[in-house]
């Protein structure tokens, strides 16, 4: 009698939620020749998946939840590739209600971190193992080779952890940009702050870009040169590169300049934003990436922006030939200096989400993976690696020899570029900010003790002395006696 049993499962990678990103990510474990289960909420989707590239891999379609599930071996291995929300919740409990004792979902969509650590604590006490899985480098990173971020748990990074490194993109040295960044939600956390460093990257390219047009006077097919000849120095970058392709490109409907027939209107989809929020719960200071969202939340009040149009302001005075070549020199400088700063506050923050959450995150390890697939991938990262790799305690990036002595070569002319932005009206938030910080932390005194007496004076705070230890209250508007707190 013919059997009549279901056919033994052969995928070893199952991906749900084939939109753009997960039909590249599908896509890509087919291509490094891993059988892939493929599964869309609406069927169409995954035929279409397989009539377009069903020849460049071993698919295994599937139109249920249940066909699906049935189709991977064990442990079975699901990449959830949805809408991050309550869709993800969604999909997360039809699948988990499926599934076996070691199995393993993995979310690789942008969660916050809170979402995903609640989802990992939930799932294994049922048994089950869930990453939280940054991916960055877009559609294109997805298919080719993207810097990947899991998290979880040691067991589900060995089941897991070989197929995510056969399709992550490779480093300069030739390691997979892939490596498991800690429990729970840590690797989500990494992406949200890799985000927030992409929002700063962004903010400062784009006043470089504004400085160069309105005070040195260049096109923006000048700035372009400009632009690759950086990118073929020390910031050299994905954003550089591509920054130098927007503003060569000439629009086809009007022959203007590209950029100048964009709407000024930057949008986000939440990221940066939650990387200010959780550095704020968290106390860290991370002032250039809070006014890169600050930035382009301005940019889309269009009713405020056009109340303010008739403020008064200086006229920008272009520079003559010689000085606006040596002022663009001097925004490299600025430039670069600034980024030290961005990259500085964010490992800062990921070091602190680390403690907070006992994570035990190598800082070292996150720079190694960033220097391939993601959106802010940089030459200037192998720095940031070298550097944790020959101090894994470095309490800054700032405190690193090499990376001082370039921010202390570059503070004139960023000096100078932050003045020329002040003098002639442009606004420079992300370049002001990070020289603030970068003040700051080199200041021997700050205002914070005057801070703390106003506290101590409206609120009974309390304050410490530099001379001698303890907490203190001074009874103001009486004798002002000192009290010993």
């Amino acid at each position: 009698m013919p059997s009549t049993s279901a056919p033994e499962p052969t995928a070893r990678i199952g991906v749900t939620g084939l939109a753009v990103m997960g039909s590249n990510l599908a896509r890509n474990f087919a291509r490094h020749g891993h059988t892939v289960a493929v599964h869309n909420r609406t069927p169409a989707r995954t035929r279409a998946l397989i009539d377009a590239h069903g020849h460049e891999g071993d698919f295994v379609p599937a139109e249920s939840a249940e066909e699906f599930v049935a189709s991977l071996v064990r442990p079975r291995r699901i990449v959830i590739m949805v809408k991050a929300g309550a869709a993800t919740d969604a999909v997360i409990e039809e699948f988990a209600a499926l599934l076996e004792e070691g199995d393993v979902l993995i979310d690789g969509g942008n969660a916050h971190f809170e979402d995903t650590r609640r989802r990992e604590r939930a799932l294994r006490e049922r048994g089950l193992h869930f990453v939280g899985s940054g991916i960055s480098g877009g559609e294109e990173g997805a298919l080719n080779g993207p810097s990947i971020m899991p998290g979880g748990s040691t067991e589900s990074y060995a089941s897991l952890g070989p197929l995510l490194e056969s399709i992550a993109a490779t480093a300069p040295d030739g390691s997979p940009c892939c490596t498991h960044i800690g429990p729970d939600g840590a690797g989500h956390f990494v992406k949200m702050v890799h985000n927030g460093i992409e929002y700063a990257d962004m903010q400062l390219i784009g006043e470089a870009y504004q400085l160069l047009r309105d005070v040195a006077g260049y096109s923006p097919a000048r700035i372009a040169e400009i632009f690759r000849g950086w990118n073929a120095g020390r910031l050299d970058s994905y954003l550089i590169e591509i920054t130098a392709e927007v503003l060569a490109h000439v629009d086809a409907r009007t022959g203007q300049p590209f950029v100048d027939v964009v709407l000024d209107q930057a949008e986000q989809k939440g990221t940066g934003r939650w990387t200010v929020q959780t550095a704020l719960d968290l106390g860290v200071p991370v002032s250039g990436i809070a006014e890169a969202v600050f930035a382009r939340s301005l940019s889309g009040h269009a009713a405020l922006r056009e109340a303010s149009r008739d403020l008064a302001g200086p006229t920008p005075q272009p520079l003559d030939e010689q000085a606006a070549a040596a002022f663009a020199d001097q925004v490299e400088q600025a430039l670069y200096a600034s980024k030290i700063v961005s990259y500085t506050q964010g490992f800062h923050e990921i070091t602190a989400g680390s403690e907070q959450y006992g994570w035990d995150v190598d800082p070292g390890a996150v720079a190694a993976i960033w220097r391939g697939g993601c959106i802010i991938r940089a030459a200037f990262l192998d720095r940031i690696r070298s550097a944790y790799a020959a101090r894994p305690d470095l309490p800054s990036l700032l405190a690193d020899k090499g990376f001082a002595a370039e921010t202390a070569a570059a503070q004139d002319d960023w000096r100078a570029v932050v003045s020329a932005a002040v003098r002639q009206g442009v606004p420079a938030p992300g370049f002001a900010a990070a020289l603030a910080y970068y003040d700051a932390l080199r200041a021997p005194r700050l205002p914070a003790a005057l801070t703390q007496a106003q506290r101590d004076y409206f609120g009974a705070h309390t304050y410490r002395r530099t001379d001698i230890p303890g907490s203190f209250h001074t009874l103001w508007g009486q004798d002002r006696t000192e009290t010993e707190a």
